[in-house]
C-alpha cells in the first residue's frame, strides 16, 4: 500500500514538473506570426524588422498558399501596399480572397489580427472589423479629405507623421496593452483612402464599447477634428479601431516603419503570451437593407460616358474575382461624368472637351452605356465626390470656364449574365460590396 502511494504521489510531481517545463517552453519560444501577403502588398518587410525588433517569429505567408497552415501560427498581420492594385476599391478584392475565410475563423479562436494601411482596408471590407452579426460590412475607408476652418484644403495621397492617442482602457485591444490612456505615440501614414466612414449609432456604441482605439491628436494630445491634427479627415479622428472581443485592429498609419510603433506589436506578443484574454461582449448595431434605386434624372446637365481604347485591367480584376467566387459573368467598366452647365451649353462643353481633364483621347473616348436584355448596368459615386471636386476647381479656375455649375463623377459597372438566372446573379454580385461599400457610395440602376 505504501509503495502504491509513493508511486501515485512521484508520478504526481512528475506531471506537474512536466506541466511547469511546458509553460516555461511555451513562454520561452518566440509566437509565430502570419505576415499575410496579397498581390501588390509592399510592406512585407518593414513588418518583418518589426517583428523581430519585440520578439515575434515572423512568418511570411502567401495569400495563394494552403490555408490550413494559418492553424500552426500564433497570430496574423496582414500588410500595406495595393492588394490587387487598389482595383475597384482598396481592399476589397483581397477581403474576398479565400484565405479570409480561415483568418476568420482563427480570429474567432482569440487570435490577434492586425491589419496596417491596405490590411486595415483588407479588414474592414471583411467586416472583421468591428464584428457585426455574420460579418457584415459596417465601415468605409474612403478618400482622404483634409479640412481646415471648415474648407477643404486638399484631397487624395498624403504621407507625414501622425500622433495617435490611445483613447480605450490598456487591455481593451490585443494591440494597445504597452501603452497608457492617453498616451500618443508617434508614427508615419501614408494613403489615399485612409478616412474612416461610420454610422453614428454604431459610431456611439463603439465608443462605449472602448473599440476607438487609437484617435488622431496634436502633440498635447488634443484630439482637434481638422488638418493638420486630423490628418484625412477621418471621423472622430479614427486613426485604429478593433472589434468588440479586441483581438483584430485596424490601423491606417504605419507602426511597423518606426521603432515608435513597437509598443503595437509588443502588446500583440504579450497578448499572445498572457492566453489570447479577449472581451466579452458584441455590437447590436444592425445594418439596413440597402435598396438600389434607379438613376434620377436632372434638367439642363449633360452625361459623358466614357470607354477605353486600351484594356481595362481594372474591370478585369473584377471579373477574375467573381469567376473565382462562381459567378459566370462578364464585366466592363465606363466613367461617368454628369455635366450641368448654365449659358452656352455646346460652347462650354466643347470647352470642357478641349481641356482634357475629362478624359484622355490618346486612350478613351465618348461612348454610350451597354443596353440589351442579358446586361445590367449600375452607376456609383462616391457620396463625398472628391475627384468631380478636383476636376472642377480645375475647369472653373485653371481653364477659366465660366458656366460650369455642377460636375459629378461616378463609375458604371456593366454586368452580362453568361449563364444562370440574371436577377439572382446580379443580386449575389451586389450582395459581395465588390462594386460599392454603401457607407461611402451611391449606387443606381441605369437599365
Amino acid at each position: 500500500m505504501l509503495r502504491m502511494v509513493q508511486k501515485i504521489f512521484l508520478s504526481n510531481e512528475k506531471s506537474s514538473i512536466q506541466r511547469l517545463q511546458g509553460r516555461k517552453e511555451k513562454m520561452t519560444t518566440a509566437p509565430k506570426i502570419g505576415v499575410i501577403q496579397f498581390p501588390g502588398s509592399n510592406t512585407e518587410r518593414e513588418t518583418v524588422m518589426a517583428c523581430h525588433r519585440v520578439g515575434l517569429e515572423p512568418i511570411e505567408f502567401l495569400w495563394n498558399q494552403p490555408h490550413k497552415e494559418l492553424t500552426e501560427l500564433d497570430g496574423y498581420i496582414i500588410v500595406g501596399g495595393f492588394s490587387y492594385e487598389d482595383r475597384s476599391r482598396s481592399g476589397v478584392i483581397a477581403a474576398l480572397e479565400p484565405i479570409m475565410k480561415q483568418i476568420r475563423i482563427e480570429a474567432g479562436k482569440g487570435k490577434p489580427v492586425l491589419g496596417i494601411c491596405n490590411g486595415a482596408q483588407i479588414l474592414v471590407e471583411s467586416g472583421l472589423v468591428p464584428g457585426l452579426k455574420d460579418n457584415r460590412v459596417g465601415l468605409a475607408l474612403t478618400d482622404n479629405k483634409r479640412v481646415q476652418k471648415g474648407h477643404v484644403v486638399g484631397v487624395g495621397y498624403y504621407n507625414t507623421w501622425a500622433n495617435l492617442k490611445l483613447s480605450s482602457p490598456s487591455k481593451r485591444c490585443a494591440f494597445t496593452r504597452h501603452l497608457k490612456p492617453g498616451e500618443h505615440i508617434n508614427i508615419p501614414l501614408a494613403h489615399g483612402e485612409g478616412r474612416f466612414i461610420i454610422p453614428e449609432e454604431l459610431l456611439g456604441e463603439m465608443v462605449r464599447n472602448g473599440q476607438t482605439v487609437y484617435r488622431y491628436c496634436n502633440d498635447d494630445g488634443q484630439t482637434i477634428d481638422e488638418f493638420p491634427t486630423n490628418p484625412n479627415g477621418s471621423i472622430y479622428n479614427l486613426a485604429a479601431v478593433c472589434n468588440a472581443p479586441g483581438n483584430v485592429m485596424a490601423i491606417m498609419p504605419h507602426p511597423e516603419r518606426t521603432k515608435n510603433g513597437d509598443v503595437i506589436f509588443s502588446s500583440m506578443k504579450d497578448f499572445i503570451e498572457d492566453g489570447n484574454p479577449t472581451t466579452e461582449g458584441s455590437l447590436n448595431f444592425q445594418v439596413s437593407e440597402h435598396h438600389i434605386k434607379n438613376l434620377p434624372q436632372e434638367n439642363d446637365t449633360t452625361e459623358w460616358v466614357i470607354d477605353m481604347i486600351i484594356t481595362d485591367n481594372e474591370a478585369a480584376s473584377v471579373n477574375n474575382a467573381l469567376k473565382r467566387l462562381g459567378h459566370d459573368v462578364s464585366i466592363t467598366r465606363q466613367t461617368h461624368w454628369e455635366i450641368k452647365t448654365d449659358g452656352d451649353h455646346d460652347h462650354i462643353l466643347r470647352m470642357i472637351d478641349d481641356s482634357g481633364e475629362l478624359y484622355n483621347s490618346n486612350k478613351e473616348y465618348i461612348g454610350e452605356i451597354i443596353s440589351n436584355n442579358k446586361t445590367v448596368s449600375f452607376l456609383v459615386r462616391q457620396k463625398e465626390d472628391m475627384h468631380g471636386r478636383i476636376k472642377y476647381e480645375s475647369l472653373t479656375e485653371r481653364f477659366e470656364i465660366e458656366g460650369l455649375k455642377k460636375l459629378r463623377r461616378g463609375v458604371v459597372w456593366n454586368l452580362s449574365v453568361n449563364s444562370g438566372n440574371i436577377n439572382t446573379v446580379v443580386n449575389d454580385i451586389l450582395n459581395t460590396n465588390i462594386l460599392f461599400n454603401p457607407l461611402s457610395h451611391e449606387c443606381y440602376k441605369i437599365n
